[in-house]
Formats: structure tokens, C-alpha cells, sequence
């Protein structure tokens, strides 16, 4: 089975060169995820976090933090696979950490880099399951954790299918520390021993370990050029064919709502260019945020502000008045509703919100979140909210009551996580 695996991940890695070359998406990483490691590495038994992307970059990010507390004297490897997600890990790595991309799922390489960290532990954020990291991790002792585990709905579907192909594998991880009921139950399903799998929660409604409530952020609103009376909506992690929608629900609310200010945070910064085009093809004049300065200058009324940095969204959530949170009005899945919850706004998403789906249940039940199932749904809710500012600040109010009633995920998986260390 690992041979065939093997094959069909090299042929793919193959065939995937030539997109990586023409979307400039090859970079320095590669030769670490080929399993070169620097030659003058030193490193004694370190605990090794996964963080794929920028989303478990940011658990991983408060994980640390708590483990820092208990364990001192640890030093950390944390690996990542995306750009994004290893600028963000950097940004809080201590001297004597290393911070690097996750090897390829090839026995050969997974193996040489385990034995070349000799890690002590491995915490896999989300589920990430690399057979050959795996099982390799497992051949050398090295115990495994899953933390804030979710099976989503195609995940699921996909693992029954290949069951007994990957039962086997999610038997050599020692825990998962799963987000809700129904995860622990798909990995009952998929015959993981009901002994390694603990309930824990959500490890993103713990987003107060990276968020700086003392900061101040007026500046981003002089940097916007906004004046006091002026609202801000904020179209965050929008993907192609969003966009269209927001720039038709803007136009249609600027007659009725002079001061409503737009911003977009695409999803990809790299779209920038292409969502200027759009921009301008509406008639409105687009501006992309890494040319602003701090300087209170007035833009045009038709300004739309593009968002085409890294690391800078959670700072325009902050400033906002309204949010809508995209990948959710196409078949993306959605992305995380809890960052402008935190900041207390009236969050919209679309339908598509398959994962996310335990938490964006919760915020309807709650009535601290609002689904839009088209464009029309859209203008009629935005247009509500603004016509109506106490609904507008319930909304928050509820929206930021929500994240704090369901924290304390991290503090629960340190706790199990503390078992493993003791022994590591």
C-alpha cells in the first residue's frame, strides 16, 4: 500500500512542478521540504507543532504560548506549509525554536528529518493525516497528537472510502483532541479506539491569546482617510466570483448610504491586481492598502480599498463596521467567522460554510451571525443593519458573548498534551 502511495504522490509532485513554477510559488522551502534541514541545526528533543496554513499557525501561535509557561526550558520545531502560515509562526518563534516547512510524504524524507530533530512529541493541528509521517513517527516512538481534530463532510466521505487503508494510520496517533461530538464520532466511525479521542473544543475561540486588546487602532482609520460619520464594511477572505456580489451590493447601498466605505481582504493577497480590474470596471477607483501611508488623507468617495498585504486583516476587522466573511457565497467551505467576532461585529456569510459548520451553527442559534444565501439576501440585510444601528451593535454584542463562552480549548489540550511531555 505505501509503495503505490509513494508512486502516486511522486507523480503527482511531478506533474504539480510545473503550475508551482508558473504561479512563482516555488521558494526556499523547497529544498527543506525535500528534507534538507541546515547543515549547523541544533536542536535537544524538541516538541514538533504542524501548522499548515495560517489558520493553525494562529492555534499553534496560543498552544505555545501556554506550553512556554509549564515547560520552559523546551525548544520548539514548528513546521508549516504555506508561506503565509511560516511568516506567521516566525513572528512568535524564541531563540532556540526552528521554524521550517513540513518534508514530503516520502518514507526516505519523513524519516531522515525525524531522526534528524529527534523530536520528543508531535502535535498535528487540525487533521492533517501524512501516512509516512506517521507511521515513521510511530516506528521511532515519537507519540503523536491531533489538537482542535475536525473530520469535515468531504474529508469523511473520502476516509470511508479508503477505511481499511486508513484505519491502521490514524491508530498509530496516540490522541486526538477533536472540536465537537460529531468529529469524535466520524473517527469512531472510521474505527479509532474511543480511549484516544477526548472532546476539547475549539482552539480559534481562543483567539485572545494573539489579539492585542490594548492596541490602538485608530491609525487605521486615519490611514483610510475615514471620517467619524463614515462606516466601513469589510469583505475579508473573499475568492474569485465574491467579489462581483459585494461590488453590485455596494453600489445599489451607496444610494441610500452615501458613507458606507468598502474594503476587500481577498483571501490570496496575490488577486490584488485582479480585483483592481474589477474595481475599476464598476467605475470605482481602487486603492490598494500598501500604498497608504499614516497620513489623514481624504480619498475620493469612489475609493475602494484593496487589501493586498499579509498579516494586516485582523487590524480592519478591528476598525469595521460591518464584515462579511468570504468562500462562503461559492463552494469554498468558509473561513473563520471568530476573528471579527472577537472585535465585536455584526458578522454576514454565505451557505457555504461546510468548515465551519459547527460554528457557524452556533452563531445562528445564537442570533450573533447572519446567513445570506444570495446577493439579494445580502443587500436586504445590509441595508437592515444599516438602517437599524442598535440591531447592528446586538449583533457584536452577541457575536464577541459567543467567543467568550466558548473558550478554554487550549488550556484543555495542554492539559492533555502535558501527559505525553512528561513521558517525552
Amino acid at each position: 500500500m505505501f509503495i503505490l502511495y509513494e508512486l502516486i504522490f511522486i507523480i503527482f509532485a511531478i506533474a504539480y512542478l510545473p503550475y508551482l513554477l508558473v504561479k512563482r510559488k516555488l521558494h526556499r522551502g523547497l529544498f527543506q521540504r525535500l528534507g534538507f534541514l541546515p547543515s549547523q541545526l541544533k536542536i535537544n528533543r524538541p516538541i514538533w507543532i504542524h501548522a499548515v496554513s495560517v489558520g493553525e499557525a494562529r492555534v499553534a501561535e496560543g498552544l505555545v504560548k501556554s506550553l512556554r509557561e509549564i515547560y520552559p526550558e523546551k525548544n520548539f520545531a514548528i513546521s508549516t506549509i504555506t508561506l503565509t502560515g511560516n511568516r506567521i509562526v516566525r513572528n512568535f518563534q524564541k531563540e532556540g525554536d526552528f521554524v521550517f516547512y513540513l518534508p514530503l510524504d516520502l518514507s526516505f524524507i519523513t524519516r531522515k528529518v525525524i531522526r534528524r530533530l529527534k523530536p520528543g512529541l508531535c502535535i498535528i493541528a487540525e487533521t492533517e493525516i501524512w501516512p509516512n509521517l506517521i507511521t515513521n513517527l510511530f516506528k521511532m516512538n515519537v507519540p503523536i497528537i491531533l489538537i482542535n481534530a475536525r473530520i469535515s463532510d468531504r474529508s469523511f466521505l473520502g476516509y470511508r472510502i479508503i477505511k481499511p487503508l486508513i484505519k491502521p494510520i490514524l491508530n498509530k496517533i496516540n490522541l486526538f483532541c477533536v472540536q465537537s461530538p460529531t468529529d469524535a464520532q466520524r473517527l469512531l466511525d472510521l474505527g479509532v479506539e474511543s480511549k484516544k479521542i477526548e472532546i476539547t473544543g475549539n482552539m480559534k475561540f481562543d483567539l485572545k491569546d494573539y489579539i492585542d486588546f490594548e492596541k490602538d487602532y485608530t491609525d487605521y482609520r486615519l490611514k483610510l482617510g475615514l471620517k467619524y460619520e463614515e462606516r466601513l464594511f469589510v469583505a475579508g477572505s473573499t475568492h474569485p466570483g465574491e467579489e462581483e456580489i459585494m461590488l453590485n451590493t455596494y453600489k445599489k447601498l451607496l444610494s441610500e448610504f452615501p458613507n458606507l466605505r468598502l474594503l476587500f481582504a481577498p483571501r490570496h493577497p496575490e488577486r490584488a491586481a485582479q480585483i483592481e480590474s474589477l474595481v475599476n470596471k464598476f467605475g470605482f477607483t481602487p486603492i490598494k492598502i500598501s500604498k497608504l501611508s499614516l497620513s489623514a488623507i481624504r480619498y475620493p468617495l469612489s475609493a475602494i480599498f484593496i487589501l493586498d498585504t499579509i498579516g494586516q486583516l485582523m487590524n480592519y476587522y478591528a476598525i469595521a463596521d460591518i464584515v462579511f466573511v468570504g468562500g462562503s457565497l461559492i463552494k469554498k467551505g468558509g473561513h473563520n467567522i471568530l476573528e471579527p467576532a472577537y472585535f465585536s461585529k455584526p458578522i454576514l456569510f454565505g451557505p457555504y460554510m461546510f468548515n465551519f459548520r459547527d460554528i457557524s451553527d452556533l452563531f445562528l442559534r445564537a442570533n450573533a451571525g447572519i446567513m445570506v444565501s444570495n446577493a439579494l439576501e445580502l443587500l436586504e440585510k445590509m441595508r437592515f443593519l444599516l438602517r437599524n444601528s442598535s440591531e447592528l451593535k446586538n449583533f457584536g454584542k452577541r457575536a464577541k458573548q459567543l467567543v467568550l463562552e466558548n473558550q478554554g480549548a487550549t488550556k484543555r489540550n495542554v492539559k492533555k498534551i502535558s501527559l505525553f511531555i512528561s513521558h517525552g
